[in-house]
């Protein structure tokens, strides 16, 4: 597909003489939806030479002077086709009235050509990853691609953090997903996703949770005329072989559109830990081999009941099966305790359903707009755990743990959009959101009391909220001002009896202001208060080992933390498709979360602990990013991106006392430096013929616990299409040097180091063959599905 990005132009040739200046005016449409493009790049030329250009604003609106002449006015905007047309200028004031867009489908012998490339659009709110087919996707689950995006990194057990921060809001389609984020970076292939949004800064309209931002994982959603689709498969070779398959289908035909997509991978993982106690020299090697099977699958259909009504029904579903072998080692010099061997398997089964209905409804007057969604979705996990221990020369110690947790989430959002007029836009919504979660564990431990044996675990919360944004433009200046009142209630139940009740009224109040500065600089500035409220398994009580030495257990009566941020970010853009974003952050966070250690009290063992969580003093966080997306050549362009965040943390760990040979109790306050930097390079030997070279680097951490070591790999590939493009062919040779290995020392609750170490280098050779005719149309819930700044935001503020 021919793309166009939106580079703005400014006056670039001083006329002199006698000549009189005029003014152009108008109005963009998306000749299909009737409603406005905005920031569409519009373009004064004299022949060939760019006189002077403007960029259109929320509502469609374009204004711009230049000395009476004629004149070309040439129309530019990503997925439109170019809008050309002669005028003569010569009066004060000429109206060109509405400039309609048609969206441009690119086909070749009737297939519908993907995006090849994956680009990165800054936007106003928000950052877009676009993921298209090429190298830095190849074979890839959803946590793979997020390590390669910036701000954002994926930890060895597959937490995400954006900017540093744990507290993230992930979503699915805008939707919350009661999946963990381990869950949700598994299950998910790169071929089956459309885009990634990073909004770090969300305005009222958003729901508040995420203390550091949101991150959204839209799926694809195809719309083309007819019957067409595409199907992948690979395969991924390292210790153990891996594969992966998936097709994207759709069926369009008058007022229906049908679409679905799925998918089904399985692998075999090797994971090592080595870990040395340093004081005695005492030794601890894990070895685990998982073995996991994910289907996904995504079923929708739009119903186009007239030009101005739309109804659309979609559902997510995915399962996971996970089978775990686990040895566990640790040894100790000299008799000084007794030697520890656990072998352990574990199985487990997540399944994640969600159904969503949505009406929307436009009114005559362009972005004029009235949204109603309903939406549930359910989560349903199990796990056991069989344990075989053996402590010293004591018998053998054969225990079974077993944990089961449902949880439901019903939303339902009414989204309103009033543009009052041209320059001045309303916007209201209200949500309801109620969410259960039941958690069930039981154990024949013999290490623990019996009253840890049998644990029932309820936690209900419902949330009502209703919003309010206002926005103006004047001239190279645009704000928007919201605030978010919601009302927050949570009840804990443990074995039947309530055991925490919390009940609050909120407000979440954010600030815009945007300045155009010149044609290809802009700056935006924006402040949010957001709430990270703790999760399930922070509050959850229920006892679950990870070795025979740590234990952890969630803290029902944990408080919300609330951020105050601030933020500053600047574009540039340049005429030959290249871009630069910087972006400047600083938050304040009350009442944070973090960790607790100590000895365990259940254990008999005296090294025995136990980690918890609680809130603690108000911290400090700050930091920034930048990064470009270079055009060097025709055939060579560069993605280079770096990070840094400061966040300072406090909590409480237990330390060794060498003196009387006890664990001492101590809060400790650090300030975790972050510094990350990546770049992709991708070179067009020939016309089918493509390659990439894609590194990372990550630098040292402090931790409270513990201190990381740097971490960097690079990675290549290459990709060949035949078949006019309708078949690829790629293949992506991961950490080539094998270099990505977590490292680390620490000092709490003993000295010690260690390293882990994962199925990192591995190589992926992979089909894609896409299918089918049909021209592209634009659909009327085009603004909802792409999550442009038009469309509602109350559920997860994306749809």
């Amino acid at each position: 597909m021919k793309f166009k990005l939106s580079a703005i132009f400014f006056l670039i040739a001083i006329y002199t003489g006698l000549s009189q200046n005029g003014k152009i005016t108008g109005t963009i449409i998306d000749k299909d939806l009737q409603s406005a493009v905005p920031y569409a790049t519009i373009a004064i030329k004299n022949g060939e030479q760019i006189i002077t250009g403007a960029m259109s604003n929320d509502q469609g609106n374009f204004e711009l002077s230049v000395p009476q002449n004629k004149y070309t006015l040439e129309v530019q905007f990503i997925g439109y086709q170019t809008f050309q047309k002669d005028i003569v200028l010569s009066e004060s004031i000429l109206n060109l009235g509405t400039i309609f867009l048609q969206p441009e489908a690119t086909t070749l012998e009737g297939v519908n050509i993907i995006a090849e490339q994956s680009t990165i659009e800054q936007k106003i709110d928000r950052k877009v990853i676009n993921v298209g087919k090429d190298l830095t996707t190849a074979g890839a689950t959803a946590g793979e691609i997020m390590n390669n995006i910036p701000s954002v990194n994926v930890d060895k057990d597959g937490k995400i953090s954006l900017r540093g921060n744990e507290n993230v809001r992930i979503l699915i389609d805008g939707r919350p997903t009661n999946m963990s984020s381990e869950q949700v970076l598994k299950q998910i292939p790169s071929t089956s996703i459309k885009s990634i949004e990073l909004i770090t800064n969300p305005s009222a309209k958003y729901n508040p949770e995420g203390m550091s931002g949101i991150i959204n994982i839209v799926l694809h959603k195809n719309t083309m005329d007819g019957f067409n689709g595409s199907i992948d498969t690979g395969a991924t070779f390292s210790h153990y072989a891996k594969n992966s398959n998936s097709i994207n289908l759709n069926y369009r035909q008058g007022k229906l559109n049908f679409y679905g997509n799925g998918s089904y991978s399985y692998g075999q993982y090797k994971n090592d830990g080595d870990m040395m106690r340093t004081d005695i020299q005492s030794p601890t090697e894990i070895r685990m081999k998982s073995i996991n099977k994910n289907y996904l699958y995504k079923v929708g259909m739009d119903y186009y009941i007239d030009d101005n009504n739309t109804l659309s029904f979609y559902t997510n579903q995915s399962t996971n099966n996970n089978t775990m072998d686990m040895a566990n080692a640790t040894t100790y010099p000299n008799n000084l305790f007794e030697d520890i061997f656990q072998n352990t398997k574990y199985d487990g089964e997540n399944k994640y359903s969600a159904y969503n209905l949505a009406y929307k409804h436009l009114f005559e007057k362009k972005g004029h707009t009235l949204d109603i969604e309903g939406n549930f979705s359910r989560n349903k996990s199990t796990n056991d755990g069989d344990y075989d221990t053996t402590i010293g020369k004591n018998p053998n110690q054969l225990y079974r743990d077993g944990s089961e947790n449902k949880s439901n989430l019903t939303t339902i959002n009414i989204d309103y959009v009033n543009p009052l007029n041209d320059h001045t836009k309303l916007e209201l919504g209200a949500e309801a959101r109620l969410s259960r979660a039941d958690n069930a564990f039981d154990s024949n431990n013999p290490m623990t009391s019996s009253d840890t044996h049998q644990i029932n675990n309820k936690y209900d919360q419902d949330i009502f909220s209703a919003y309010v944004t206002f926005g103006q433009t004047y001239g190279k200046f645009n704000y928007q001002l919201g605030t978010r009142l919601e009302s927050y209630k949570v009840e804990s139940t443990l074995n039947g009896k309530t055991n925490f009740k919390d009940d609050y009224l909120t407000l979440y109040p954010s600030v815009y202001i945007g300045y155009t500065m010149t044609d290809n600089d802009m700056f935006n500035l924006s402040y949010s208060r957001r709430v990270d409220r703790p999760g399930n398994s922070q509050t959850n009580p229920v006892r679950q080992f990870s070795t025979p030495l740590m234990t952890m257990v969630g803290n029902p009566e944990l408080k919300p933390q609330f951020t105050n941020s601030v933020e500053l970010n600047y574009t540039r853009m340049f005429t030959n498709k290249s871009s630069i974003t910087a972006g400047v952050y600083y938050r304040k966070i009350n009442k944070e979360i973090n960790q607790v250690i100590y000895d365990d009290p259940e254990n008999d063992n005296p090294n025995a602990l136990l980690m918890t969580f609680d809130n603690y003093k108000s911290n400090d966080a700050y930091g920034f990013e930048l990064s470009a997306n270079l055009i060097l050549t025709p055939w060579w362009d560069m993605q280079p991106a770096i990070d840094f965040s400061s966040i300072k943390q406090s909590g409480f760990v237990s330390k060794l006392n060498t003196t009387t040979n006890q664990m001492d109790f101590i809060e400790r306050n650090i300030t975790a430096n972050s510094f990350n930097a990546r770049l992709n390079s991708n070179f067009k030997a020939t016309k089918n013929l493509r390659f990439n070279l894609f590194g990372f680097y990550r630098g040292p951490l402090d931790g409270l616990t513990m201190n990381s070591k740097e971490m960097y790999k690079i990675d290549a590939g290459v990709r060949y299409s035949l078949l006019q493009n309708k078949l690829s062919i790629s293949a992506r040779f991961n950490d080539i040097f094998n270099t990505m290995k977590f490292k680390y020392d620490s000092q709490y609750p003993y000295p010690s180091n260690g390293q882990f170490t994962w199925e990192s280098r591995s190589l992926y050779i992979g089909l894609n063959y896409t299918f089918g005719g049909g021209k592209g149309r634009a659909l009327q819930r085009k603004y909802r599905d792409a999550n442009t700044k038009q469309s509602g935001g109350t559920g997860g503020g994306l749809f």
